[in-house]
């Protein structure tokens, strides 16, 4: 436990820090908390004093007087609270906004290994409900409790100054609060972390079945995975249902402590007034006082509890900002003119760190030539693509571009020199040249243009409404498969790119858009070094080069004719096999 509360402190540490750029504002609160506790007890302490020294007194002039100034105090008391709880609300807002953007610029830079291991839905809890459950820390959490805290202190003090018998029956009661406090905060504190695991798994389920939501649909799956919801939404109800249980219980039995408490006063201290031992005053200020007294006991349970919150969501928050999973970006080249030379050597790959996928890789690529790739699938073709653009590191072997090792390019030029065209195409919603840009402003709108007429993509973008300011549905849902294959072709072609990867391009297109594509795919690649993979034959017999893949070996390296000339050699087998299919067809 000891252990736990330490985490926790360099935690909550660590979350503070986080407030250095609005420290001014964050020293205000504080302050502000410190004014707030003998201006809390001022209104008790003056009706005191009015009921004893003037009510009885018949000073009806004082009474006026004295009764201004607790007006004045109050309306002090009332602006000084909102400043408060503005400053404090202020300082929580910016600290998880500039959280929000420093989440979203590590997870972007994190290598797809991250996102091959982590559930989409699961980033989007960190981004989003964990980060904005760290803003309770501010909000109601550390500065909060402190000024409870004084104020506690503040109304004890006055408590024993004004009668010290009615205080001493008053904390006779305490203990049992302070227990009570305890027992709610730890059984809480349990339910709320399994409600926190609870929604990022609900948001992981939703997240992946909205996004399927054609696969589940096309198999008739609605019923199974309506099941599967029902079970992770009643197990999330469950543990929303435990922790309002513990609410339930915790609030009757402080009201049951303060009301027995109450009785106990008016016992004590109606007696001790007939007998002259305790002011009238006293016995109307008591019940205020203690209201004011076991009012942040019962509250401080609940925010001990938001703190402890803040801090899980504040580790799970940091332990994803503390993951290495990033591709180390120490290379200083840039603003060089590529070739596009590239070269494999000895390369070797694996994702688990344990089986590989790619196992002595070497061959090499002349600038302004293609090397076409092939082989079934998981022979590490698309493998090969990822190394290039260093969405992973390598194991062990060296990958160069003209010459040098890509390690000591620098990330984004390196990236900004590699264009590449998936099978699956993923367009943003946005107006098509927003998707084609990527809202880069160094590229014009006649350059889009111009890249769109060289593919052929210019007849059909501008039959759109709105042409290139067409809108697109998330993923492109309103645009055919070969409408977005053309898009995200233009999109990688309008970078003017040194090395031009095509990885199935026009395997999920008709026979009309493909034929578009291969004849802009045959004026385009003659200009810059293309790696071009493809299962349809038919479309790399003109390459320069074509390299088969076998489980993570290059088994053949040759031009289409030289392939075709090796007996029982694998290229000949795929293309016999493909040429007897559509002569059978």
């Amino acid at each position: 436990m000891s252990n736990k509360k330490k985490i926790d402190i360099g935690m909550l540490g660590r979350v503070l820090q986080l407030t250095t750029p609005y420290r001014t504002a964050f020293i205000s609160s504080c302050v502000l908390a410190v004014l707030l506790a003998p201006l809390g007890i001022a209104k008790p302490y003056m009706i005191n004093l009015m009921v004893d020294d003037y009510i009885f007194q018949g000073d009806i002039p004082g009474l006026i007087k004295m009764s201004i100034i607790l007006i004045i105090l109050l309306f002090i008391t009332a602006g000084t609270r909102y400043v408060f709880i503005y400053i404090t609300n202020l300082v929580g807002q910016k600290v998880i906004r500039d959280l929000r953007v420093k989440v979203f610029k590590h997870v972007t830079g994190l290598n797809l290994s991250y996102f091959d291991k982590t559930a989409v839905g699961t980033s989007t809890t960190r981004t989003i409900n964990d980060i904005e459950t760290i803003n309770n820390i501010f909000t109601q959490g550390t500065v909060t409790i402190i000024a409870d805290l004084l104020g506690m202190i503040a109304v004890l003090i006055i408590m024993f100054i004004t009668s010290i018998q009615l205080t001493l029956i008053c904390l006779i009661t305490l203990p049992f609060m302070i227990i009570a406090g305890y027992i709610f905060k730890e059984k809480a504190k349990a339910s709320f972390q399994v409600v926190r695991n609870q929604i990022s798994k609900m948001n992981a389920f939703l997240n992946e079945r909205i996004t399927g939501m054609k696969i589940v649909q096309i198999f008739n799956a609605e019923h199974q995975e309506m099941e599967k919801f029902k079970i992770i939404n009643r197990e999330y109800t469950q543990a929303n249902l435990n922790t309002n249980t513990y609410y339930a219980i915790f609030y009757p039995v402080v009201e049951l402590i303060s009301a027995f408490t109450l009785a106990l006063m008016v016992w004590w201290g109606a007696r001790g007034a007939l007998q002259g031992d305790v002011t009238i005053g006293a016995l109307v200020a008591f019940p205020i006082y203690i209201s004011m007294l076991f009012r942040p006991v019962r509250l401080l349970a609940d925010r001990f509890n938001t703190l402890q919150m803040g801090l899980v969501a504040a580790e799970r928050v940091f332990g994803l900002l503390d993951r290495q999973e990033i591709i180390p970006d120490q290379g200083t080249l840039k603003n060089l003119a590529l070739k596009g030379a590239l070269e494999f050597e000895n390369v070797y790959f694996s994702y688990d760190g344990i089986k590989d996928v790619l196992k002595g890789i070497n061959f090499s690529v002349k600038p302004g030539t293609t090397l076409a790739v092939v082989g079934s699938t998981g022979s590490g073709k698309t493998t090969i693509i990822n190394l290039i653009n260093r969405f992973y590191n390598i194991s062990r072997g060296h990958i160069r571009i003209d010459g040098r090792d890509i390690q000591t390019y620098d990330l984004g030029f390196l990236r900004s020199k590699i264009a590449i065209v998936l099978q699956d195409v993923f367009l943003f919603t946005g107006s098509v040249f927003d998707n084609i840009t990527l809202r880069n402003e160094n590229i014009t709108r006649q350059r889009v243009i111009a890249a769109s007429k060289i593919i052929g993509a210019d007849t059909f973008i501008t039959k759109l409404p709105g042409g290139y300011d067409f809108i697109v549905m998330e993923r492109g849902n309103n645009l055919s498969m070969g409408q977005r294959q053309l898009i995200s072709f233009v999109r990688a072609l309008v970078f003017d790119p040194e090395i031009l990867i095509l990885d199935e391009a026009t395997s999920s297109v008709d026979t009309e858009t493909e034929s578009v594509i291969q004849n802009a795919i045959e004026t385009l690649i003659k200009r810059r070094t293309s790696i071009i993979i493809a299962h349809r034959l038919s479309t790399i017999r003109h390459a320069e080069k074509i390299m088969v893949l076998d489980q993570g070996k290059v088994v053949e390296l040759g031009s289409h004719e030289e392939l075709l000339n090796i007996e029982n050699g694998h290229y000949r087998n795929l293309y016999d096999l493909q040429f007897s299919e559509l002569i059978s067809v």
